[in-house]
């Protein structure tokens, strides 16, 4: 047991979803996982066990943001020794190619966050995802016939920004980056820290370009289909 986690050892499965809203990780585990049962309940980022097509997955709340995230991938994996992460999340689009419901499979993930500046101290540490799962996402995603873009992702520890719209987010659009969200960067560099597989999968909920953004019901519909493609990710994982 850790202070933020009441699970005993072999609760987790080696892979595990982290979606950021402990609510969500409740849906993912009522929805789609057989035999789910509650394995974490500390601070009510709830943590689930079930399994998916015969092999045993794992859902955990991480909390907003990448401090917060830090605080539960660094326990999953040297006090549960959980081997996959898979981020299932919602992000905003800075590419107006990138339409709402897409998903955005991380490649890489820039950020402004010290998490990661202040442990590379005179380098520009670049946190990327794990091949493998990359792959596999992809396969997976182009096989189902769903709209998906890859490629750099940006993990901010600021949601509103003293700037306006995209004048928050600088030059960044221009340089190729696909939509922003507050937790794939640590969560990569935990990952590689720590000998680890990682991948963040998020759903474009709103563009910040055209405004556009879903509904409830088409958000709802939106995330079935990532976290569907994440669990089969994680079962071949």
């Amino acid at each position: 047991m850790t202070p933020h986690n009441h699970a005993k050892p072999g609760d987790y499965a080696e892979t595990v979803l982290l979606p950021g809203d402990p609510l969500r990780a409740k849906w993912v585990a009522e929805t789609f996982l057989d035999d789910a049962r509650l394995v974490n309940s500390v601070r009510n980022c709830l943590g689930y066990t079930g399994t998916w097509k015969g092999k045993p997955v794992s859902v955990q709340a991480t909390g907003m943001g990448q401090p917060s995230l830090s605080i539960y991938v660094h326990e999953l994996i040297n006090s549960y020794e959980v081997q996959n992460l898979i981020r299932i999340g919602t992000c905003g689009g800075l590419n107006a190619g990138v339409k709402v419901r897409d998903l955005i499979i991380a490649q890489g993930a820039t950020t402004d966050s010290a998490i990661v500046r202040d442990a590379f101290p005179g380098f520009n540490y670049s946190p990327i995802a794990d091949f493998g799962l990359l792959r596999s996402s992809v396969e997976k995603a182009e096989a189902a016939g769903l709209r998906y873009h890859v490629g750099n992702m940006f993990s901010s520890d600021v949601f509103y920004h003293a700037e306006p719209g995209l004048e928050g987010y600088g030059t960044l659009p221009q340089h190729g980056i696909l939509g922003v969200e507050m937790e794939a960067a640590a969560l990569y560099t935990l990952a590689a820290r720590f000998g680890r597989k990682a991948l963040a999968v998020c759903t474009m909920t709103d563009c910040l370009i055209t405004r556009d953004e879903l509904s409830a019901e088409d958000r709802q519909s939106s995330l079935k289909e990532m976290v569907t493609l994440a669990l089969d990710v994680a079962v071949d994982s």
